[in-house]
């Protein structure tokens, strides 16, 4: 713990107290600056966002022909914006707090293809690298159209090469399934919390699932060690990938076309307030980065996080970022959450989000339970329990005095990060605990 003792730790961030009694806490980000400035600190660009952009709309004609369910969107994976105003009445009643803005849910829980977040970087990174190896063994024919991805010649090429990834369930979904319609050999290395609907349906797909006995950790380590061992495996690196990040930082522009025909403005004196579900940190700092893009400094990104799982929070209040565990501070990395059940943050996400983020908080496994029953109550919008963190931002925000959070003017955007591939039964086991 970098010399120092809990305890020291304990002395140095006080509020490291009330994360280790597992309270619902927001911590302020101390280092925040302006986005001119905290851009001039990364090597990510616009110019980056901007390639991978085009490399998706390269691609869309190919995803709408073999998914048909993108076809509607003329293959561009995208989520609508939705305005929540019965959920905002739902959170003011049981929080006893005044939310003056509007609500919007970004609705990544309905996304084509595999039905979360995960669907933009993850698909986009497999998508990339198909592009490269058909043009290293130059079988694109016609680069203004893609759909001949899905002849038989790219399939043998991709037949001869591996992907593999470590997942805690959704990203290993949008690897697994993009991969195998490729025609790539793809292994998906589970940890211990995955659903286990989420492995059948990967190897319903074709894909080879590993279960661990472990956490998402050991998951990411088993894999990237076996794919370190195989020259002809693309390892995709939750922690580590800017493919997988600019995946996600597609979603900025997206997002502001989105508001803007609603007739929803965002400047310094309409700020917008965002709240990111977090696990290891590449999908909501993606997203993050792609907001501060567009929105410069009158958007402000909250991570969230379970209470027994922050490692986010955590890395970026000690600084340490992947040196530290949610372990060291005695927490057992439990939770229902599965997509937030992560020990580790990704170093390479804290370090670039350092200038931008707003702050994180974390949220308890029981209120995940109840809003997940309220919202699909108020507004019949069924998400899977991670998802749900996010819904708790407006409160944690306006309790914690941040400035202009409780503006009229303000607008707080919720981003759902998965739920439509949730069977049936699973989704109502989980309003029945919200219910008790």
């Amino acid at each position: 713990m970098n010399n120092l003792t809990q305890s020291e730790w304990l002395s140095k961030l006080p509020l490291l107290q009330e994360v280790m009694e597992k309270k619902e806490v927001l911590w302020k980000n101390p280092l925040i600056e302006p986005t001119t400035a905290g851009l001039a600190k990364t090597s990510l660009s616009q110019e980056d966002v901007t390639d991978a952009r085009q490399r998706l709309e390269r691609f869309a004609p190919y995803l709408a022909k073999v998914f048909p369910d993108t076809a509607v969107n003329d293959g561009i994976i995208e989520s609508t914006l939705t305005p929540i105003p019965k959920m905002k009445n739902v959170l003011e009643r049981d929080f006893d707090i005044n939310i003056p803005g509007q609500l919007l849910l970004k609705q990544d829980n309905a996304l084509p293809i595999s039905g979360s977040i995960k669907a933009r970087g993850g698909i986009y990174e497999v998508l990339k690298h198909a592009e490269t190896l058909a043009m290293k063994h130059q079988l694109l024919t016609d680069t203004y159209d893609y759909r001949q991805f899905a002849e038989s010649k790219f399939q043998q090429l991709f037949a001869k090469h591996k992907i593999a990834v470590g997942s805690t369930g959704n990203l290993g979904l949008s690897i697994g399934i993009m991969s195998a319609q490729l025609g790539f050999n793809v292994t998906v290395h589970m940890s211990a919390d995955a659903k286990q609907w989420k492995k059948d349906l990967l190897r319903s797909k074709g894909v080879h699932v590993v279960e661990y006995k472990d956490d998402y950790s050991k998951a990411v380590e088993e894999g990237r060690r076996q794919a370190d061992a195989d020259p002809s495996c693309h390892f995709i690196d939750d922690e580590n990938s800017t493919d997988l990040f600019m995946g996600y930082a597609v979603a900025g522009e997206r997002v502001a076309a989105q508001l803007k025909e609603q007739h929803i403005v965002v400047d310094q004196d309409h700020p917008l307030f965002v709240y990111l579900p977090c696990g290891v940190g590449g999908g909501p700092g993606g997203v993050a980065f792609g907001l501060k893009l567009v929105f410069g400094d009158h958007v402000h990104c909250l991570f969230a996080e379970p209470t027994h799982s922050p490692c986010m929070m955590i890395g970026m209040m000690t600084g340490l970022h992947d040196k530290i565990s949610v372990a060291d501070f005695s927490l057992d990395n439990k939770t229902v959450a599965d997509g937030l059940a992560v020990g580790t943050a990704s170093a390479f996400v804290g370090k670039t989000m350092e200038p931008f983020l707003a702050g994180c908080y974390t949220v308890k496994d029981r209120t995940l339970f109840k809003l997940l029953k309220e919202l699909a109550d108020s507004e019949n919008i069924w998400l899977e329990p991670s998802a749900l963190a996010g819904m708790a931002g407006p409160v944690q925000v306006i309790m914690s005095n941040i400035p202009s959070a409780d503006s009229s003017k303000a607008t707080h955007l919720v981003w759902a990060t998965g739920g439509n591939m949730v069977p049936e039964e699973e989704m109502q086991s989980y309003y029945q605990q919200g219910e008790n």
